[in-house]
C-alpha cells in the first residue's frame, strides 16, 4: 500500500512536470510521448510514453504505457504492456500483456508475457517467464523462466528462477525457492528456505520456514513444520504443530504443538499437544487433548480421546478410545482400552482388553485380562488371565472368569448346550455362583475314612413327586424337600446369598446309596452263608435220619425175622 502511494505521488509529480513543458511534435495522433527520447520513432499505435527514453525502441508495439526513466526502453513489438517506474520493463522487446510498477520492476524481461510486477525490483530478472504476479520489493526478483508464480510481500519468492505454479504471500515467503514448483506460502517467512521442494503449502508466520527439498507438505499455523527440511507428505495444522520435524514423512498433526518433537513417519495427531514428545515412534494415531503426549518411540499406537495414553513412552500396539483411557500406561504393550477411564492406571500390564466406562480402572501390571462392561474388572490391580464380563472382579485374582453380578442376574441362557451330547464331568455351582466339577482324585482329598453307618439316615428321607411353581408346563418332578433333608443331612443342602436353603446336593446321594447298597450286599451275603450252613446242617441231619431209618428198618426186619422164627418154633410138637 505504501509503495503504491509513493508510485502514485511520483507519477502525479512527473505528469505535472511533463504537462507543464512543451510536448514534442508527434506525427501519429494515436501515440502520446513526453520526455527526452520518449517514443522517438513515433511508431506503433495507442502507446503512451512519459519519461526519459520511455518506449525508446518501440517500432510496432501497440497499447503500451510507459511512465518513468527508460521504462519499456527496449520494447519493439510488445503489446498491452504497462511500465511505471525507472527501468521498469526496460529490456522487454516483444513481450505482451505485462504490468510493471516500481523501480526496475520486470527489468530484464524480454519475451515473457502476462506478468504483473508491483514493487521495486519485482520480477527484475524475469526473462521469458509467463503469467507471474509479484507484489512487493524484490518479489520474484530472480525469476527468469518460471511460470504462473504469484508472490505478494517483500522478498517473497525472491530467489525463484525456474520454479512454476508457486504462490507466496508474506515477507520473505518462499524467499529461497529456486526450482520448486506448486508451492503455496502465506505468512512471513513461510517456506522461506525452500529451494527445490515442491507441492508444499504453508500458511502462517514461519510455517515450513526451514523446508528445503521436502515436498507435498501442508503447514497451517505459526511455526507449523518450521524445522522440516526434507520430510515429505506431512500435514500440520496449529501453532508449533510438527515443529521439530526435520525429515519425518507422512505425518498429520492438527492442534497446538501436536507432534511437536516428531521426526518419525506415518503418525497422525489431532488435538492440543497430541503426540507432543514423539521423536521416533511410527504409525501412531492420537486424537484428543494430550493424547499420546509423552510417547517418544512407541509404535502402532492409537489414542482417541482427551488424555488417552498420555503418559505412554515406548509401549507398542496399544489402542485407547475414551477420555483418559490407558492414561498412565508407560511401557505396557498390546492393550486395548475403550471407554472413559478404561485401563486408566495401567502402567506395564500387557495384552489387556477393557471395554466400558471405568473398565479395568485399577489395573497396573496385570496382563492378558479381558473386561467388558461398565466398571468391569475395575477391582483388578495385578491379576492375570482373567475374563470379567459385567463383574468388577477381585484385586489379585488370577485365571478366573466372572460373568454378571451375583444377586443381580437371576437367569442364564446359553445356546449350544441343550440337546448337545458330550461326555465329561458333571458341573456344579456354589452359592457365590462359581462353577466347577466334583474332584474325585485322592490328591484333592484329606481325612478320608470309610463311610460306615453315615448312610443309615437315608431311610429317614422322604422321596416325593412335585411340580415347580414357575413351570408353566407343570411337568411332574421327582426328588426331595431340601428342608427335610437338612434335618437329617444338613451338609447335603445348599443355601442362597440370603442364607436360606435352596437345593439338595443330589450328586452326594450316590455314594450314600452305594454305601447302603454295599451294606445290603454284605448282609445278603451273610444271610446266604447262614442259609448255606443251615442247609448243610439240615442235609447232614437228613443223612443221619436216613441212616437211622435204615438202621431201624434193619432192626425191624431182624426183629420180625426172629419173631417169625420164635413163632415157628413155638408151634412145633
Amino acid at each position: 500500500m505504501k509503495t503504491s502511494v509513493v508510485v502514485f505521488l511520483s507519477l502525479a509529480a512527473l505528469l505535472l512536470i511533463v504537462l507543464s513543458s512543451t510536448p514534442p511534435a508527434i506525427a501519429n495522433p494515436n501515440n502520446t510521448a513526453f520526455g527526452t527520447g520518449a517514443l522517438p520513432g513515433d511508431t506503433g499505435d495507442f502507446n503512451s510514453a512519459f519519461g526519459f527514453d520511455a518506449l525508446n525502441g518501440n517500432t510496432g508495439g501497440i497499447f503500451n504505457t510507459a511512465v518513468g526513466f527508460q521504462a519499456l526502453d527496449g520494447n519493439s513489438n510488445g503489446v498491452d504492456n504497462t511500465a511505471v517506474g525507472a527501468d521498469a520493463l526496460q529490456n522487454s522487446t516483444t513481450a505482451s500483456h505485462n504490468t510493471a510498477t516500481g523501480g526496475s520492476a520486470l527489468f530484464s524481461n524480454t519475451t515473457g508475457s502476462d506478468n504483473t510486477a508491483t514493487g521495486s525490483h519485482a520480477l527484475a530478472i524475469n526473462d521469458t517467464g509467463n503469467d507471474n504476479t509479484a507484489t512487493g520489493i524484490d518479489a520474484l526478483e530472480f525469476n527468469s523462466t518460471g511460470n504462473e508464480n504469484t508472490a505478494t510481500g517483500s522478498h517473497s519468492l525472491f530467489s525463484n528462477t525456474t520454479g512454476g505454479l508457486n504462490t507466496a504471500n508474506g515477507f520473505e515467503a518462499l524467499n529461497l525457492n529456486t526450482t520448486g514448483f506448486d508451492n503455496t506460502a502465506t505468512g512471513a517467512d513461510a517456506l522461506s528456505s525452500n529451494t527445490t521442494g515442491a507441492q508444499n503449502t504453508a500458511t502462517g508466520a514461519n510455517a515450513l520456514v526451514n523446508n528445503t527439498t521436502g515436498f507435498a507438505n501442508t503447514a497451517t499455523g505459526n511455526q507449523a513444520l518450521d524445522s522440516n527440511t526434507t520430510g515429505r507428505q506431512n500435514t500440520a495444522t496449529g501453532f508449533d504443530s510438527l515443529s521439530g520435524n526435520v525429515s519425518g514423512s507422512n505425518n498429520t498433526a492438527d492442534g497446538f504443538q501436536a507432534l511437536f518433537n516428531n521426526n518419525a513417519n506415518n503418525n497422525t495427531a489431532q488435538g492440543f499437544e497430541a503426540l507432543f514428545k514423539n521423536t521416533s515412534g511410527t504409525n501412531n494415531t492420537a486424537d484428543g487433548l494430550q493424547a499420546l503426549a509423552s510417547n517418544t518411540s512407541g509404535i502402532d499406537e492409537t489414542a482417541i480421546g482427551g488424555l488417552a495414553l498420555t503418559h505412554n513412552i515406548n509401549g507398542n500396539f496399544n489402542t485407547a478410545a475414551g477420555f483418559q483411557a490407558l492414561n498412565a500406561n508407560l511401557t505396557g504393550t498390546r492393550n486395548t482400552g475403550v471407554g472413559v477411564n478404561a485401563l486408566l492406571k495401567n502402567t506395564t500390564g500387557l495384552s489387556n482388553t477393557a471395554v466400558g466406562v471405568n473398565a479395568m480402572f485399577s489395573n497396573m501390571t496385570g496382563g492378558n485380562n479381558i473386561a467388558v462392561g461398565d466398571s468391569a474388572g475395575s477391582s483388578l490391580t495385578v491379576g492375570n488371565n482373567n475374563i470379567e464380563i459385567g463383574n468388577a472382579g477381585l484385586t489379585a485374582e488370577t485365571n478366573a472368569i466372572r460373568i454378571g453380578r451375583q444377586g443381580i442376574q437371576t437367569q442364564t441362557f446359553i445356546a449350544g448346550i441343550s440337546g448337545a451330547a458330550v461326555t465329561g464331568s458333571d458341573v456344579v455351582v456354589n452359592a457365590s455362583g462359581r462353577l466347577g466339577i466334583v474332584m474325585s482324585s485322592a490328591r484333592y482329598k484329606r481325612d478320608v475314612r470309610t463311610m460306615g453307618e453315615a448312610s443309615k439316615g437315608l431311610a429317614r428321607l422322604r422321596p416325593v413327586t412335585f411340580r415347580y411353581n414357575d413351570d408353566r408346563q407343570g411337568l411332574q418332578q421327582y426328588g426331595l424337600i431340601a428342608e427335610e433333608v437338612e434335618q437329617v443331612y444338613p451338609e447335603l443342602v445348599t443355601r442362597g446369598a440370603d442364607g436360606k436353603v435352596d437345593s439338595v446336593r443330589y450328586y452326594m446321594l450316590t455314594p450314600l446309596l452305594l454305601n447302603e447298597l454295599q451294606k445290603q450286599i454284605r448282609e445278603n451275603a451273610r444271610q446266604s452263608e447262614l442259609l448255606r450252613r443251615q442247609s448243610e446242617e439240615i442235609r447232614s441231619m437228613s443223612i443221619q435220619m436216613e441212616q437211622q431209618e435204615r438202621k431201624l428198618e434193619s432192626q425191624r426186619v431182624s426183629f420180625e425175622e426172629r419173631l417169625s422164627a420164635l413163632q415157628r418154633s413155638g408151634q412145633a410138637p
